[in-house]
């Protein structure tokens, strides 16, 4: 039953020929960010190799190391289009771990307050409601600032901002499913509490999540890029 419901997605995807070139071209910036350092002509990190004679070329020059500067060359003689795919690659990076870790403490917090309830759900929905009233990119500056530079740093304090967007969503959608019948019923036997919420509560509670976990993903991309713009982020 599974295997012909994703066949059937993959089919009804493949007629969305907008969506098919989209996710072509992901794909492919994706691919050059990961083996950036055998597809770009230079590593911009080194700077024992960069040549203040070739800065600030225009596109389409050849530098005098022999190769085409696709996209000209910075004030340090740096290739703007290994500095793309460099940064895209450290971009991918933060941002995809960070949504990762604010994926799983997200569904962890939400299901648990939906589960126990109590004074328990209340501290932690007051607090979640409380940092969302707050933009992200605030919160990230300020955890960014206490913590110093340095990629962790800057994923965890992107971990902190992102956290109460899957942690609002876990608990609406744990709340929800442990009103039903057949929580209840199990509940009756009984299985025991982390039984019951590993493996009928959990899994329903992950689809909706997954799509904020798309959005999330992109935003973390774009504060980690904002972050290090404003000399908050990585160097």
């Amino acid at each position: 039953m599974k295997h012909s419901m994703f066949a059937r997605f993959v089919h009804e995807y493949c007629k969305n020929r907008v969506a098919v070139v989209a996710l072509v071209v992901l794909l492919f910036i994706v691919f050059m960010a990961l083996f950036a350092p055998f597809v770009a002509p230079q590593d911009p990190y080194m700077r024992a190799l960069l040549k203040m004679r070739d800065a600030k070329l225009v596109p389409g020059a050849i530098g005098s190391a022999g190769y085409v500067h696709w996209l000209g060359t910075d004030m340090f003689g740096r290739d703007m289009y290994s500095t793309i795919l460099y940064g895209l690659r450290i971009s991918l990076q933060i941002g995809l771990a960070s949504c990762a870790i604010a994926f799983a403490i997200g569904i962890v917090v939400g299901c648990s307050a939906a589960y126990i309830g109590g004074r328990f759900e209340n501290f932690i929905m007051r607090v979640v409601d409380l940092q969302l009233s707050f933009p992200a990119i605030l919160l990230a500056m300020v955890i960014s600032a206490i913590l110093g530079p340095g990629r962790w740093q800057l994923t965890l304090a992107l971990v902190f901002a992102q956290y109460a967007y899957f942690t609002r969503t876990a608990h609406g959608s744990a709340l929800a499913e442990s009103r039903k019948d057949y929580i209840e019923a199990a509940l009756s036997i009984p299985l025991g509490s982390w039984r019951v919420v590993t493996r009928y509560i959990l899994p329903n509670a992950i689809p909706p999540l997954i799509v904020v976990a798309m959005v999330q993903s992109a935003s973390a991309i774009l504060l980690e890029a904002t972050l290090s713009f404003l000399g908050v982020g990585l160097p």
